[in-house]
């Protein structure tokens, strides 16, 4: 692997001049500008302050663009990790999300080193855009105290929603206007100008501005502190056996949230360029950037496609934009704590609501409502509510599951029809061949023979009754065969070869073909009889049942 990354490297910066820098300087200036708002954002979104989101970014910006899979992956604090970290900052404090950080970066790194990287493949699409889509509601929920100047209770999203009943309903009028102020703006703000400077970075200088000025009531950021050693970082005194213990499943949940987003993000984002993303080193450059991150006092980071495409529209050449784009952050820290600690919450709880609404893959959403495709919409809808009321890792858990009910039930339907051979239609004028296979009939079988529809095997027995002295298995269609289809197969051949009557297998694809191999049905019937097509059967006279020898025929070579 790391010969592997080093020929990556070496071809990334093969040729490289003084012109690739500057457009990777500038693109790196481009994505801080986008960075700066959102690290911030999803800083105080996750419970821990913006200077924890402000670090995050600097650190992953560096290390994990250095280790990274593809040149164009920018990586920080995300909102769907933020989401995440709400419940485990509720029950575990800061120090807890620096151990399931630290835990959840040991198992990307694992993930890396054993070739992890095409796990996410195996996770349907309506699936992940249920759980984006559910992400996307606990951030909204998330934001309302902030939006309106409140203080609820609870654990998670959905139990400060509730306490409003409570402990009542009282929001700030200076707080909504703010915050519905920048939603209104990143909404209205043109797009070709949102390449030159990002709404969500002028609505934040506008709303900042404007609280200054007429000094209005409501909470702001806070200190943000210009060292990346806070005092608040993860000790190795607080990682202890129980510790471990406790905060494994949401570690488990981190690295998988951590998994699936940055090689999501990957995939989307080689498309957009032509170059496929290594994802085993991008596990192992995520595992070693979260490793890191607590020590410094940040919170989970991943690829983000918000700041990769911006990366790759403003023209990145190497990871180099990634490491540029943290140092433009550093420097904004230092220079700009004061101003970056007068920005409203409010303000920020805008910026995130908009986001919030933008990361529904909509388009996604709507092709299967709009095309009726029921399994696709229970699978996202199941998996949203879960994603909204349970954990990430138990939701991905629920709709993969689903997922695979859905596929048995749709691998279980099995169709086998039955007809007799029309030899006039079959073009065989031969008297000899006419009368060898006058009562012959054809059974053709499209689907999968699997443990599910078993019973639908057994009736052929009843569907071909005592018409036939002849039956042709056409299974073309046949895709799949398991060890209870198999059987239920080789036990319906042996009765029909007791009732006299000559069976015949053709157009077996080969995956099949190794089934009926194993389960003993070639031995039964020997190679003789497997062929390619009907048609080749009917050429032949096997006048002899099981024995005959099909002179000048395609066979299988059993």
């Amino acid at each position: 692997m790391l010969r592997s990354y080093l020929s990556d490297l070496k071809s990334e910066f093969r040729g490289y001049s003084g012109g690739k820098i500057l457009k990777d300087l500038m693109a790196g200036v481009t994505v801080a500008a986008v960075a700066l708002p959102l690290a911030l954002a999803f800083g105080v979104s996750s419970g821990a302050d913006a200077a924890s989101g402000l670090i995050t970014a600097i650190i992953a910006g560096i290390v994990i663009s250095a280790l990274s899979g593809a040149f164009y992956q920018i990586s920080g604090p995300t909102g769907a990790m933020a989401a995440v970290l709400v419940s485990v900052i509720a029950k575990y404090q800061l120090q807890g999300v620096f151990i399931a950080t630290l835990l959840a970066g040991v198992i990307l790194l694992l993930a890396g080193l054993f070739h992890l990287g095409r796990l996410t493949a195996f996770i349907p699409s309506p699936v992940i855009t249920g759980f984006t889509s559910g992400i996307a509601v606990i951030i909204a929920l998330g934001q309302l105290d902030n939006l309106f100047g409140v203080k609820s209770i609870g654990e998670s999203a959905v139990e400060k929603l509730l306490s409003y009943s409570k402990i009542g309903f009282h929001p700030n009028p200076y707080a909504v206007a703010i915050g519905l102020s920048v939603i209104l703006f990143m909404l209205v703000f043109p797009r070709k100008w949102n390449a030159v400077v990002p709404a969500s970075l002028l609505g934040i200088i506008i709303a900042t501005a404007a609280v200054s000025i007429l000094r209005l009531d409501v909470k702001t950021v806070g200190e943000i502190p210009k060292t990346l050693l806070p005092a608040e970082r993860l000790s190795l005194a607080s990682v202890s056996p129980e510790a471990v213990k406790n905060l494994i499943a949401p570690a488990f949940s981190i690295a998988m949230l951590g998994m699936i987003e940055s090689l999501l993000c990957g995939s989307s984002a080689g498309r957009m360029t032509g170059k496929l993303l290594n994802s085993d080193q991008e596990l192992i450059a995520q595992g070693v950037g979260n490793i890191i991150l607590p020590f410094f006092g940040g919170i989970p980071a991943t690829a983000a496609i918000a700041r990769t495409s911006v990366a790759i529209k403003s023209g990145a050449q190497t990871r180099l934009t990634g490491i540029f784009h943290s140092i433009v952050l550093l420097i904004s820290m230092f220079l700009l704590a004061p101003v970056m600690s007068s920005i409203p919450l409010p303000a920020l709880a805008g910026v995130l609501l908009v986001t919030a609404y933008r990361m529904n893959e909509w388009e996604a959403i709507k092709y299967i409502f709009s095309r009726r495709f029921k399994g696709a919409i229970l699978k996202y809808l199941v998996t949203m509510l879960a994603t909204v009321f349970f954990d990430l890792s138990i939701a991905i858990v629920i709709g993969v599951l689903l997922a695979l009910v859905l596929l048995v039930k749709r691998l279980s339907s099995l169709e086998i029809n039955c007809e007799k051979i029309d030899m006039d239609r079959a073009g065989i004028s031969d008297p000899t061949l006419r009368q060898r296979y006058g009562n012959a009939c054809v059974v053709y079988i499209t689907g999968s023979l699997i443990f599910a529809n078993t019973h639908e095997i057994e009736n052929i027995r009843s569907m071909i009754g005592d018409i036939c002295d002849t039956v042709i298995f056409s299974m073309r269609g046949a895709s799949h065969m398991d060890v209870s289809g198999a059987q239920t197969l080789l036990e319906v051949i042996k009765e029909l070869k007791a009732r006299g009557i000559d069976v015949a297998i053709c157009g077996l694809p080969k995956a099949t073909m190794e089934i009926v191999e194993r389960s003993g049905i070639a031995e039964l019937l020997g190679k003789d009889s497997f062929y390619w097509s009907v048609d080749r059967i009917l050429l032949e006279n096997r006048a002899c049942p099981y024995m005959a020898k099909a002179a000048g025929a395609e066979l299988y070579n059993i």
